[in-house]
């Protein structure tokens, strides 16, 4: 048997992440277990066949793949520095440079998707994770459930997360992988002034906003932005795809290394709080992702409704077993 159960994180009735041991190397993974009766197997299917593919230090990567007659079971790098918000919240001292470190990391994990014909989009600050605890941690890019293959350049299905998703999208269009850009952008925003460009109430109005590309830096909580980041944004965030950054020139905006240094923390977190607390800790039913690993946990045996003594048994057509009992 060449694993062992270490942590296990309960996530809900639809799936749950526990974090194992290689008895061989000592390695530690997630394994992430999701219920076949609330869960398509063609968009599982999907997301294997997109981490099968890929292999980047800024991607959280699969490692290897089960199913029971009830269960999927993934087994994944395990990222456990927890998410993009909370980290910022805890620096202390939070400055223009440390995000433009953020959307480099994330611009060469896309620019390497993109390069290899894979749209992730839904991207937005909770599929932003740290690679461990250390305070230079990496930042990786996680939740490949809605990125596609481009077999012909263009995609038309509407999908993402309100607020994150380009006017194109929401406007019924076929679009391309410069979707994943116009998320950046608004992920680059938020990361200097800790609130959305596009905000209502009313999801109609929301759409709208978006759909017109309506957004403006607001005084005061811009003023001490550079006019080089607000550059940055404006490429990111253009209305017309065609004339949109992709990730390669993104790369290459002078913004991501002479970002300014002065410490921005308390207007940003301030408004961070405010406007991301209801959502901040949210933990969706149908997809887990490996941030949740460092919230509460059980001990105990259970494994997605099989004693954990029986997993040799449940995965026994896969080339890996589990083994019993805890370390």
């Amino acid at each position: 048997k060449n694993f062992r159960e270490e942590i296990n994180c309960r996530l809900g009735s639809f799936s749950e992440v526990f974090m194992v041991r290689e008895k061989k190397t000592g390695q530690l993974y997630a394994l992430k277990c999701l219920k076949k009766k609330h869960l398509a197997y063609s968009n599982l299917e999907n997301e294997i066949k997109v981490l099968r593919r890929i292999k980047h230090e800024n991607v959280v990567g699969l490692e290897d793949f089960y199913e029971s007659r009830t269960h999927y079971y993934l087994v994944m790098q395990l990222v456990s520095g927890g998410e993009l918000f909370d980290r910022i919240l805890d620096k202390g001292v939070y400055t223009e440079k440390d995000a433009s470190k953020v959307i480099k990391q994330v611009l060469q994990a896309v620019s390497y998707l993109h390069e290899n014909s894979i749209v992730h989009r839904d991207l937005k600050p909770e599929n932003l994770l740290y690679y461990n605890t250390d305070e230079n941690a990496k930042i990786m890019v996680s939740d490949f459930g809605l990125s596609k293959t481009l077999e012909h350049g263009v995609m038309s299905t509407a999908c993402g997360t309100p607020g994150y998703v380009a006017p194109e999208v929401l406007a019924q269009k076929p679009y391309n992988k410069t979707v994943d850009c116009w998320s950046i952008g608004v992920i680059t925003y938020i990361l200097l002034c800790g609130y959305p460009p596009f905000f209502e109430e009313n999801e109609t109005r929301l759409f709208s906003k978006i759909m017109r590309a309506e957004y403006a830096f607001h005084s005061p909580f811009w003023d001490d932005i550079s006019e080089s980041a607000k550059d940055f944004i404006r490429k990111m965030m253009e209305k017309n795809p065609t004339k949109r950054f992709t990730a390669e020139q993104a790369l290459r905006h002078p913004w991501l290394d002479t970002a300014k240094d002065l410490d921005i923390y308390q207007s940003v977190c301030e408004q961070m709080e405010r406007n991301f607390a209801q959502s901040k800790w949210k933990v969706s039913e149908t997809t887990a992702t490996q941030a949740e690993l460092t919230s509460q946990y059980t001990n105990t045996k259970c494994l997605c409704g099989h004693r954990f003594e029986n997993m040799s048994k449940i995965l026994s057509g896969g080339k890996v077993d589990y083994a019993t009992g805890l370390v």
